[in-house]
């Protein structure tokens, strides 16, 4: 390994050390550094230490770690903002930089793919200006226990739709689904829909102002049966399909509600254009909790330590993340500005307390962990707005739109 460097570089005593799996490991005595590199400096040291213990070691990118926060400066400039002393031999935890290895060839649409749900590992749902919901399976296919799977959609004519497929028929026959089920009682369009985790009820925010909670049984128990005429490729034909009314309504937010999300079984977590974020309580129908970010909000999520984290973005291409938890305090605990345009959507990783991504409509997907203030990467696979974004399989994003695309950037190592 080539260590020369200019003489007036001050060089510090480090330790490499890891979590990662065996082969991952480097000997664990100190070593002595330039004090002027960065990520990609220390990065380049730790393939070659192992790369002098395998020669078939292949480079891997790395981050680095001191006293659980993440570099991204120099690490001079680094010890000396955290007031470290240079003249102790430091620790570096290394890992796994968490960036897409590749990226798939995009599934194109009829028009702008506006939302997008990678929840389930054997598929992808898309819904689209066009109209039309759409279920992709990629490259792998779904088990051979078949079973019922249940959607729910929203839309800008005013209603929901309920839709049910088998998962294993799905992917080995494609077809055209008809909706099960209708919702209506909304008076504006629907902008957002989030099911109850038990899959019982389903909830929606509308520009309406309001939020509607729906049975998702797919019976006729809780509406009455309408004949709805469907065209089919033989001709047209009359299905009865149920139609069903709103159980309760929330009310409480004074612009469109655009983001919902059915966190636990009886409280469910809103943003709107109104500027607001609110936490209700299903039960009794009122917001237990409410912050005013002072900008138009378009989504939300939960995640973090515990899922106690709420993160937010909006008009001003800000990712601000709360902690409803902490009493006396409504001034967001992170803040991310890297955006320079509306933030169309945010998500937790579901199995990382650090890590989430958002969407932007300056075209750009931004992978982050709250360990440091930077992206950790910035997907650059949409030439136009990015409507919509949602972790699929663990570790991969999937985003749509409005250049009609959706995109998978896949092997992102989170774990």
């Amino acid at each position: 390994m080539d260590m020369e460097t200019d003489e007036t570089v001050k060089r510090v005593q480090v330790r490499f050390v890891t979590h990662l799996e065996q082969h991952f490991k480097v000997p664990s005595n100190a070593i002595a550094i330039p004090s002027d590199l960065t990520r990609f400096g220390l990065s380049s040291i730790v393939n070659n230490l192992l790369k002098a213990v395998d020669s078939d070691w292949e480079p891997e990118p790395f981050d680095f770690l001191i006293d659980g926060e993440l570099v991204r400066l120099s690490l001079e400039e680094f010890l000396l903002a955290k007031r470290i002393s240079a003249e102790k031999v430091v620790e570096i935890e290394y890992i796994r930089a968490v960036v897409p290895r590749k990226q798939e060839e995009p599934c194109l649409h009829d028009d702008w793919v506006s939302a997008i749900d990678g929840s389930d590992p054997r598929f992808v749902l898309t819904g689209c200006y066009d109209g039309l919901g759409r279920i992709w399976t990629g490259a792998e296919t779904c088990s051979d226990n078949g079973n019922n799977i249940c959607v729910a959609t929203a839309s800008k004519d005013q209603s929901l739709r309920l839709w049910q497929f088998d998962a294993e028929n799905a992917t080995d026959n494609p077809a055209t689904i008809t909706a099960s089920k209708v919702l209506r009682g909304h008076s504006a369009a629907v902008e957002c829909v989030s099911s109850q985790q038990s899959g019982n009820m389903v909830c929606s925010g509308s520009w309406d102002s309001t939020i509607n909670l729906w049975q998702a049984n797919l019976s006729g128990a809780d509406g009455d049966l309408a004949s709805m005429k469907k065209r089919k490729k033989s001709g047209v034909v009359n299905e009865s399909v149920s139609e069903g009314e709103a159980v309760s309504t929330l009310v409480g937010h004074t612009n469109c509600v655009s983001s919902v999300l059915w966190a636990h079984d009886e409280t469910i977590y809103s943003a709107s254009w109104d500027h607001s974020i609110r936490i209700w309580d299903v039960e009794t129908g009122n917001a237990t909790w409410s912050m005013f970010s002072g900008k138009v909000l378009n989504c939300i999520d939960i995640g973090g330590e515990s899922s106690g984290l709420v993160s937010a973005g909006g008009s001003d291409g800000t990712l601000r993340i709360w902690d409803p938890r902490r009493p006396g305090t409504l001034a967001p605990v992170y803040q991310f500005s890297s955006h320079t345009n509306w933030i169309s959507s945010c998500k937790w990783h579901k199995k990382s307390w650090f890590h989430l991504v958002s969407a932007s409509y300056d075209g750009k997907v931004m992978l982050w962990d709250l360990r440091t203030a930077w992206p950790l990467s910035v997907i650059d696979s949409h030439n136009d707005k990015v409507l919509s974004v949602d972790w699929w399989k663990g570790n991969s994003v999937v985003s749509g739109g409005a250049d009609s695309k959706m995109c998978i950037s896949s092997e992102i190592p989170v774990m």
